[in-house]
């Protein structure tokens, strides 16, 4: 009797405390709600365009599909059939296997889909019917849109991204009462994941004034200059657009030839210096080149008359002529990323017009200068975006990173919106410590002149691939214009500069001198792909080819990193060994250690 009471006692003790923290949490939970409701409340006002595509994208998606209606019933009208039979015969199946008293779901011949791993969804019933249920609506959705006729091609393919994310909206992961992983969560920690959850919620609406945009990693695990961007160097000149780092030397001897890094300013250079493993900018000074890399600054509204000609003048221009003085050479390597791998092309038009011999080689890394074909980006490269990104930027005199760091993990919603949320709210789990995940979210502003410039005139007027762009006194600059022997570096499953369209851009440039490589895998992990971990190769062809697909049919795969091939490229260009350089010189002392200032400036808080 003695222990049966003490059982007793045992049980009713743990009840009480369970009861007792899920009581603390509820009261947090609605702690948490007050301060949640008053960080919307605290949500900046922006332009409508930059919440989605304009009314008239839907419109004429609904016109077509009526038109189809009118023309073709019968097409629709058996979708719709199809449709309403596989998913009356699942539910019934779902039914009858509930009444047998044997609680199995029906067979499951849905596709595999990461988003459904827990076992939960097999297994369960419920869960079951909602996740097959959701799959026959998804696939019936998306069927529907690509037989959609009538829209042209740029149209069609901007319905079927923003449909697609509708239905990932829609998902039943996204919702607590259709999430097994969470509600079991929930119940395990007595309702503590929800509030963790919640506390994460809270904490991204008042980081980001109002608007929700989800924290992939932790804030604070990284700092850059201590743990990321360590490598040695030093601030050697500073603008107002850029501080220009010299990195300290490694090798006793180096190439004649200096090497500039232009980083794309959407986002900041250390991207290529995370930590000594991967750092791309360490193993090029390991390699015995004189590195530079413009660290461009971040925008605030003093820069609301920046235009493309200021990154071009102040900033290529500018770094070109202060590196060549630093170094006493006439001539430069300069390597371009993305954008800034865009305005590269431009400047080096520019420059060949002008007769400027400054750049002996080029180097593109990820690049687009032919927006015939944008690639996945094509859907946001539209007047109702840009119109909705110039009024916003003419409002307050720069873009606001938190619209363009939004359009980009949008495009890889699932894995950059979704994912993470659904672990940070729904799951109650702390962002990783992951120093990619950090660097993405570390974004910059942009001047409200030169996005809106290089938005229309470079990316959807096509300007530098067709009749010319107009800039600093040339007029019709183009690709065919640039002179300078060039490598460029594409990423086989890039969604931001698809490798095709980077193809495409260097067969428009004018060098006689192309070389062209294709990394595995996508936009950051394709480029920082250092040899030491032997993960995705490359693919080389020197053949001439009438398109991407032939260059790639007739390419060769090599197993491995391409930074080694395009180093054995980039030496023949670099003159030849002369003893080591210090960061700096008479003119230029050293301002600051590398990382320098204005990569740390948050904000609107300039250095």
């Amino acid at each position: 009797m003695k222990t049966d009471n003490c059982d007793q006692g045992t049980v009713s003790t743990e009840g009480g405390e369970a009861l007792s923290k899920l009581h603390d949490n509820l009261a947090r939970m609605d702690e948490l709600t007050k301060r949640l409701v008053a960080a919307l409340g605290t949500k900046r006002s922006a332009d409508h365009g930059l919440q989605g595509p304009g009314p008239e994208l839907y419109a004429k998606a609904m016109a077509a599909y009526w038109a189809e209606m009118a023309v073709n019933p019968g097409k629709l009208i058996e979708k719709q059939i199809g449709y309403w039979g596989q998913a009356l015969k699942h539910a019934v199946e779902a039914q009858t296997a509930l009444t047998s008293g044997k609680p199995i779901p029906p067979e499951d011949v849905q596709p595999k889909d990461r988003r459904f791993a827990s076992p939960l969804w097999t297994e369960h019933p419920y869960y079951n019917f909602l996740k097959q249920q959701y799959q026959i609506s998804a696939q019936a959705i998306r069927d529907t849109v690509v037989d959609l006729e009538g829209l042209d091609a740029r149209d069609k393919k901007r319905v079927e991204f923003f449909s697609q994310q509708i239905v990932d909206l829609f998902s039943p992961t996204n919702f607590l009462a259709t999430n097994p992983e969470a509600m079991a969560r929930a119940v395990e920690t007595e309702g503590e994941s929800l509030v963790r959850g919640l506390e994460n919620l809270v904490r991204d609406i008042e980081a980001n004034h109002g608007d929700w945009l989800v924290t992939l990693s932790d804030p604070d695990a990284f700092e850059v200059g201590r743990n990321i961007g360590t490598s040695e160097g030093s601030v050697v000149f500073r603008n107002r657009m850029f501080e220009l780092i010299q990195y300290a030397p490694t090798t006793e001897k180096v190439r004649s030839t200096p090497v500039i890094l232009f980083p794309p300013w959407i986002n900041k250079f250390y991207i290529l210096d995370l930590k000594p493993q991967n750092s791309l900018i360490k193993w090029i000074v390991d390699q015995g080149y004189t590195l530079f890399v413009v660290s461009w600054v971040n925008p605030d509204a003093t820069y609301r008359d920046v235009s493309m000609t200021d990154y071009v003048e102040n900033g290529y221009l500018t770094a070109i002529d202060v590196v060549k003085e630093v170094t006493k050479q006439k001539q430069v390597n300069a390597i371009g990323y993305c954008i800034a791998g865009t305005t590269l092309s431009l400047t080096l038009a520019l420059m060949a017009r002008r007769g400027d011999t400054s750049v002996k080689s080029a180097t593109f890394f990820t690049t687009l200068a032919d927006f015939e074909d944008p690639g996945e980006m094509g859907v946001f490269l539209d007047d109702d975006f840009v119109d909705g990104i110039e009024r916003e930027a003419a409002n307050k005199g720069y873009l606001d990173k938190f619209f363009m760091g939004r359009t980009f993990s949008y495009l890889r919603s699932r894995d950059l919106v979704y994912g993470p949320a659904i672990k940070s709210y729904m799951l109650g789990e702390a962002p990783p410590a992951f120093d990619l995940l950090y660097w993405n979210g570390d974004g910059t502003n942009l001047p409200g002149p030169m996005v809106t410039e290089y938005l229309r005139k470079l990316c959807i007027g096509n300007e530098l691939a067709s009749d010319g762009f107009d800039l600093m006194g040339e007029t019709g600059l183009t690709l065919a214009g640039l002179k300078t022997p060039l490598c460029a570096i594409a990423c086989e499953t890039d969604h931001i500069a698809h490798w095709k369209g980077a193809w495409q851009s260097v067969k428009k440039m004018g060098s006689k001198d192309k070389t062209f490589i294709l990394s595995e895998s996508g936009h950051i992990a394709g480029i920082v792909n250092p040899p030491s971990k032997g993960k995705y190769g490359h693919y080389v062809n020197d053949q001439k080819a009438d398109s991407p697909d032939d260059w790639m049919q007739a390419a060769t795969f090599h197993e491995g990193s391409w930074w080694g091939r395009w180093e054995e490229w980039l030496r023949k260009r670099s003159g030849r060994l002369i003893n080591a350089r210090t960061p700096g010189g008479p003119n230029h002392p050293a301002l600051a250690p590398a990382p320098g200032t204005y990569v740390k400036s948050k904000d609107h808080e300039i250095a």
